[in-house]
């Protein structure tokens, strides 16, 4: 049996394609952001001197990274309607998207946070700031700073991962790509098209974080953000002095 590619037949279902692309993009960059923000906190709270905060983070760090992310979105759009919650594909998409990068972000956060030298919480203490601005604006910086990369690379595997969320009927690009596959029963030509689309999309997303990174750590640079903070608090010290020895 001889097969013959044609992909030209794709070519008419190319809106489809493209509001699938669209879906797809809208998932990976609210997944990324939001995971990020909600990672970076959940960091901060995992090193916290209180208990019930490390071990809430911890139990949620397991349960997450440690259970595929599909039963994770079974669990959102199947599990939760016995409970009387009933989610739409793309809310429950979202929400398994955000909470599963968020367990990850947390855990590469904290590794950059605990991997920090001891002196900046000194050197920041000395200069009068609390441990939580130490914390927010002397050690944070260059932990994420420093965990850049697999921040990256977690980023570019969640866009990776919004295939997924076709099992529950979400049109993003491989579910797109299923429903056109059951009518032109062109599958080959299809996935291949697919495969070469992610591809891109991983060069693309990877391209646009290193920029977002280089906008973010070189031209603001974490010495001129240290310096922002512990400046008024010295010259504040420096005035105090000043006004006790007249």
């Amino acid at each position: 049996m001889t097969y013959h590619l044609q992909f030209g037949v794709l070519l008419q279902y190319l809106p489809t394609l493209l509001d699938g692309l669209w879906i797809t993009l809208w998932l990976a960059v609210l997944g990324i952001f939001l995971g990020f923000a909600l990672g970076v906190l959940g960091a901060v709270a995992s090193v916290s001197s209180i208990k019930t905060y490390r071990i809430v983070c911890r139990v949620y760090v397991e349960f997450f990274r440690n259970t595929p992310m599909l039963i994770q979105l079974l669990v959102l759009f199947f599990g939760l309607p016995a409970l009387g919650i009933r989610l739409s594909p793309l809310i429950a998409a979202s929400l398994a998207l955000i909470l599963n990068n968020t367990a990850y972000i947390m855990e590469i956060v904290r590794g950059g946070i605990l991997s920090t030298d001891k002196g900046q919480y000194e050197a920041a203490e000395s200069l009068g700031l609390t441990r939580g601005q130490a914390l927010r604006f002397v050690v944070l910086p260059p932990a994420i700073e420093k965990v850049f990369l697999p921040i990256v690379s977690q980023s570019v595997l969640l866009m990776l991962s919004t295939s997924i969320v076709s099992t529950i009927g979400v049109p993003e690009l491989t579910g797109a790509a299923m429903q056109i596959s059951s009518d032109t029963f062109r599958a080959l030509e299809l996935y291949l098209s697919l495969a070469i689309i992610y591809v891109l999309l991983n060069y693309i997303f990877r391209a646009a974080l290193t920029i977002l990174w280089q906008a973010i750590f070189k031209k603001t640079g974490q010495k001129r953000l240290f310096q922002r903070v512990a400046k008024p608090i010295v010259i504040t010290e420096l005035d105090v002095g000043s006004g006790n020895n007249a």
